[in-house]
């Protein structure tokens, strides 16, 4: 009976960490209520998924899968380069499936060479704090145009949806920083759930799809057509693959670190294992038309407040999660959640990552150095932003996806200005010798 409400506790834990993802991402690529219940049902099956294939193959602790925010952000982009580089939202989202198996085939190399490991040199703080901030800029615009309710150019503002989401903001942040774990500890659950019910007060909620007949429905594969080639894609998803890595691998020694330090838990290497898992969720993911997920660093701070390290509950957790997306009816419902409480909740989760980013920045040892990557990053970065998609579209696919994407345009830029400052050291170093 304990592992059993501890394993509702993860499931709740799960879907609240989970759910606004797919919603934000189906709102800005135009889908129906059908289609964003069914983008949501597949993307959380395969979440329940992926952490049952972690508990059991991966890496073997407590560790939420949650939909990775550097996926989020590229769909993000991509959806702004329907009508220029894609012809519709289909052919997009076709792409980024692809781009799902191209990352998961990425991970098994990056796994059975033993290359992951040595990865880790390139993702120096200074990087991190240059891609952070870069994703950060990048979406905000998006989050903000959200909670305005302006959903194409030429949209006014609307007043009401304004309201709605600057109170639901004002809730999250309060919920977030509440002493007591039972209101921190499902901060998110709690904003969605009172900001659903301000906005069906309001009358901006969205009415329930009705998705299926059936009671129970096996989330469909390839929604969007057979995997494609796209060069643009591939060079993105090289990158996002790489940096995931750096995040796996620092959500993992997060929760070693946890249950060694407070449980007395010691848990075996099993990086490889993690990566080959990644590898195989992410082939998953792409199948069945999903987001790809990464491990979440903050089910440490959920084991460590409800003071669970065993496996078990989280392991029940997941099987229920599963289970519930087989039910169309019940998913029909989380679907209804208006698109502006989504991104009012994403935009209090990512103001936490602006801090993160500086402290990232700030344990750099080579302030100097570090300064000078970042100034070239975020500066080509922020102003390839501005650059109109239309003015690059007569390049080469691949130049004009990476040139057109200033997050990574950027943050390339910035590994080489880093890197090429390091090796410089070094020989000016060794010619003193």
């Amino acid at each position: 009976m304990k592992h059993l409400a501890g394993g509702i506790q993860w499931t709740v834990f799960l879907i609240a960490s989970s759910i606004a993802a797919p919603i934000a991402i189906a709102h800005v690529f135009g889908m129906d209520p059908v289609a964003t219940s069914l983008f949501m049902q597949r993307t959380i099956f395969v979440l329940g998924i992926a952490c049952l294939i972690q508990a059991f193959f991966g890496h073997r602790m407590p560790i939420n899968e949650g939909p990775a925010g550097l996926w989020w952000g590229i769909y993000v982009v991509y959806a702004g380069m329907v009508g220029i580089f894609y012809t519709t939202s289909t052919d997009a989202l076709q792409a980024l499936q692809s781009g799902m198996l191209y990352s998961g085939v990425l991970f098994i190399i990056l796994a059975a060479t033993g290359i992951i490991t040595k990865m880790k040199v390139l993702f120096t703080p200074a990087i991190t704090f240059t891609y952070l901030m870069l994703l950060i800029l990048q979406l905000s615009g998006t989050f903000i145009k959200g909670m305005m309710g302006v959903e194409e150019a030429g949209d006014h503002l609307d007043p009401v949806i304004l309201l709605g989401s600057f109170i639901v903001l004002v809730i999250t942040f309060i919920a977030m920083a509440n002493k007591r774990p039972s209101i921190s500890r499902y901060a998110i659950l709690v904003s969605i759930a009172l900001g659903w019910g301000i906005f069906l007060m309001l009358g901006k909620t969205p009415t329930i799809a009705k998705v299926s007949d059936q009671l129970i429905q096996l989330p469909k594969m390839f929604v969007y057509g057979k995997p494609v080639w796209d060069s643009g894609v591939l060079v993105t998803a090289i990158f996002i693959t790489l940096l995931l890595v750096a995040n796996m691998l620092a959500s993992i020694r997060v929760m070693e670190h946890l249950l060694e330090q407070t449980f007395q838990i010691t848990q075996p290497d099993r990086l490889r294992q993690g990566a080959f898992a990644s590898g195989f969720i992410h082939l998953i993911a792409g199948a069945f038309s999903a987001i790809g997920s990464v491990p979440i660093s903050g089910s440490a701070g959920f084991v460590g407040t409800t003071r669970m390290p065993s496996i078990k509950p989280f392991i029940i957790g997941s099987t229920l999660l599963v289970l519930i997306t087989l039910f169309p009816s019940i998913m029909a419902i989380f679907a209804a959640l208006p698109a502006p409480v989504a991104y009012a909740v994403t935009f209090a989760i990512f103001t936490k990552m602006v801090s993160m980013a500086f402290n990232e920045l700030d344990a750099d040892p080579e302030k100097e150095r570090a300064r000078q990557a970042v100034a070239f990053g975020l500066m080509v970065g922020v102003g390839t932003m501005f650059v109109p998609a239309e003015s690059l579209s007569q390049l080469p696919a691949v130049v004009a996806s990476t040139l057109s994407n200033g997050l990574i345009t950027g943050t390339i830029l910035a590994i080489i200005i880093e890197q090429y400052m390091i090796r410089r050291r070094q020989r000016n170093s060794y010619s003193k010798m």
